[in-house]
């Protein structure tokens, strides 16, 4: 079941009926597109594109589109030349202008001309910059083919689908990585802002396109296996945006070549050094960290390493192999300020640990994690969100210096505070108000700032 924004199916489409658009509410394209020539011997009428009626009604039948579309770009060419008493040269600027646009982005080529039926040339006309001499559409490669079709279908669609859903299966067959990238940007140009694009893809060029190009934009589903999708119903959710659903992500698009994408900045922190089960982040302050960065450093990884001693050392030995496979990966060391052990480390301390040890080590300005996650601000907003009433009185009877005081151990009093009546898991606790956390804080500048920059203040 679909629902609109303005309506149910129902609705929608008898608004649609009133001005005879409504096969446009969707349009499909099946992954199977065959395209080996295009030679178009005499001219016929079309129907208008919006009646939808033609290429693929199911996900299994072969979409084939170019032959009216190419119809369609001929007789919108010969109009305009028509309607306008202009030279050919200036229909074809307006006409295939725009098109070209769209395609010298993703191929190194352009549309020459559109050819001509009656001369026995019913076909599009290429140039490249290194081959002036035009040559047409079925010399192109089947890539560069499918790149055509595609980018020209969705063009001849810009006026009258203009608050449809595009239902595109698998665009990416027969394309290479260097160009899906690119294509799916100049999709996502060619279809206007009222519509929305439903993909289907395994394409790591289509991903790394969601992942930076257009993260603002879109929204990914990721079908998860062992789900009983056939046989049971089930609601489907955007995955978060975190590091760990785009690795899962990726390892769906390359399988096992997933270790092979690598970070950009790696921060070790204190906390538990083993893996947990198939290898996720066991320690509670790396979990905490990567929910808090995750959406505004989406190209960093903090990883639990230990207690004080085990992080210098497995820094270490990070920065000595890393940093010679990866030259561009940042590597950070970060610290708790609770560094010595339980003995006292005031803020000068730490200026000082900070001035005499290597540019890539920080350390927290309060006590530890639970410092930041037990703090006033971020328990309101958690009790608020939640419809909790957060005793601040007896808050600030317990905890009078959020700022250096050990306050790991009050997780149970934190709790009460909050009104939560169940018992509760610490560490689970602490990663659920790191979700809280959130930019905007004072208490997430200031974390910030202490992992990102070195500030010896």
């Amino acid at each position: 079941m679909i629902d609109f924004v303005e309506g149910n199916y129902e609705a929608i489409l008898a608004k649609k009926r009133l001005t005879s658009t409504q096969s446009t509410i969707f349009t499909f394209r099946s992954p199977y597109r065959f395209n080996s020539a295009l030679n178009v011997r005499e001219s016929k009428a079309v129907g208008p594109i919006k009646q939808n009626d033609y290429g693929a009604q199911y996900a299994s039948d072969l979409d084939a589109k170019m032959e009216q579309n190419y119809r369609r770009l001929n007789n919108a060419f010969n109009r305009y030349l028509m309607d306008n008493d202009i030279k050919p040269s200036e229909a074809k600027a307006k006409i295939i202008g725009d098109l070209n646009a769209s395609l010298t982005n993703c191929l190194d080529l352009e549309i020459d001309n559109i050819g001509n039926i009656e001369a026995g040339q019913g076909t599009i006309f290429f140039k490249k910059p290194d081959q002036q001499k035009p040559f047409e559409f079925n010399v192109l490669s089947s890539g560069e083919k499918e790149v055509v079709d595609i980018l020209l279908d969705l063009y001849l669609r810009r006026e009258d689908y203009s608050d449809s859903i595009f239902l595109i299966d698998e665009p990416e067959l027969h394309i290479n990585t260097s160009i899906q990238r690119k294509l799916l940007i100049e999709i996502n140009k060619l279809v206007g802002p009222n519509c929305q694009i439903w993909i289907t893809t395994h394409s790591i060029g289509f991903i790394r396109a969601l992942q930076d190009e257009l993260r603002d934009d879109c929204q990914v589903i990721q079908f998860k296996k062992d789900t009983k999708w056939a046989s049971e119903p089930q609601v489907l959710y955007p995955m978060k945006n975190s590091r760990a659903n785009w690795a899962q992500i990726f390892e769906t698009a390359i399988d096992d070549l997933t270790g092979l994408i690598s970070h950009k900045r790696i921060v070790y922190c204190e906390g538990i050094g083993k893996p947990g089960k198939d290898g996720l982040e066991k320690g509670m302050d790396a979990q905490v960290f990567n929910n808090i960065f995750n959406d505004k450093y989406r190209d960093t990884q903090f990883i639990s390493s230990g207690g004080n001693t085990e992080l210098d050392q497995r820094s270490e030995i990070a920065i000595a192999i890393l940093t010679k496979v990866f030259s561009d990966i940042e590597i950070i060391v970060f610290k708790d300020r609770d560094s010595s052990s339980g003995r006292p480390t005031t803020l000068a301390d730490r200026a000082v640990y900070l001035q005499n040890n290597p540019d890539n080590h920080r350390m927290m300005k309060r006590w530890e994690i639970e410092n930041y996650l037990f703090d006033k601000e971020l328990l309101k907003c958690y009790c608020f969100e939640n419809n909790l009433v957060f005793d601040e009185a007896a808050y600030d009877a317990k905890i009078t210096d959020i700022e250096n005081q050990d306050v790991k151990g009050l997780v149970n009093f934190i709790r009460n505070f909050c009104g939560i009546t169940t018992s509760i898991t610490a560490d689970k606790f602490k990663v659920t108000l790191s979700a809280y956390l959130r930019e905007g804080t004072k208490v997430y500048a200031e974390l910030e700032e202490c992992v990102f920059q070195k500030d010896i203040r």
